[in-house]
């Protein structure tokens, strides 16, 4: 949990609980199941555990909550960083259900529930007669297999705010039939860590031109451990791949950055 995430789209970040299953091709190199191992803790796989956390945990984001109403500015919480709200795990119901109540708890705060299991949620949530306006539903489609079989899925929920995290992105993604009138926010961004795939950067030029003339945000988090030679700044690097005829390097994340042909595209939708 974080109260100033260093996630670039996200105020604060909470866990309910820690660990996950893979589940696609964007899970292959997952940072989540890499730090928790990193901390010594094997939380990753069917048979695993997961980690929870005791009541002073729980309560922090009532304490953003307060924060936010005093200043008068709504606050975004990232839910969850280190696993999947949406798992089809039954030990886990108790905790999706305080979940829940925390949500309804902290109206100042506008909760982010990212899932690649959108199949899941309408057996997961109590909201079927009306979600809670200060819930943000999104869903990961790291390339156009998992955009035609999730989008559909997450379309049929009316949250507050319907979005994509296209991270990893992992090939090109036509999102225009979706943009603007099912959903109202992009996210889009490279893979990091040693094993890291290198995205082409037409990729994510066509999410954003897409998402310009569709008048959707578009918020493109990073390149992650590749970005292109041409604009690549000043590295002593020598680790290069040809990508559909574009030369890309690699660099350590925070040096590649996260400008798009010399802009940052911090797009964030009203809410």
């Amino acid at each position: 949990m974080a109260k100033n995430s260093k996630i670039e789209w996200t105020h604060h970040t909470f866990n309910p609980w820690w660990g996950c299953v893979r589940v696609s091709e964007a899970c292959r190199n997952c940072y989540a199941e890499s730090w928790s191992r990193r901390v010594g803790k094997e939380l990753w796989g069917p048979k695993a555990p997961r980690r929870f956390f005791s009541d002073p945990h729980w309560q922090q984001p009532l304490a953003w909550n307060r924060d936010a109403e005093v200043s008068g500015e709504r606050r975004r919480v990232f839910c969850a960083s280190m696993a999947d709200v949406f798992e089809n795990r039954p030990e886990l119901d108790q905790w999706r259900a305080r979940l829940w109540q925390l949500i309804e708890l902290t109206p100042a705060l506008d909760w982010l529930l990212l899932t690649k299991r959108p199949e899941e949620i309408a057996r997961c949530v109590p909201w079927h007669d009306g979600w809670p306006v200060n819930v943000w539903l999104g869903t990961t489609v790291e390339n156009q297999d998992a955009a035609n079989e999730r989008i559909p899925l997450l379309i049929t929920h009316s949250p507050g705010i319907r979005f994509l995290s296209c991270e990893p992105l992992l090939g090109r993604l036509d999102l225009r039939p979706w943009l603007g009138r099912s959903i109202g926010w992009v996210i889009a961004g490279g893979e990091s860590g040693p094993k890291a795939r290198a995205p082409h950067p037409d990729w994510f030029r066509s999410l954003r031109d897409d998402c310009i003339a569709a008048d959707v945000p578009f918020h493109f988090k990073q390149w992650g451990n590749w970005r292109p030679a041409t604009d690549s700044p000043r590295s002593e690097s020598k680790t290069t791949m040809v990508l559909n005829g574009q030369i890309m390097v690699r660099l350590d994340k925070k040096i590649a950055g996260r400008s798009l042909d010399g802009a940052v595209w911090d797009g964030l939708p009203l809410g």
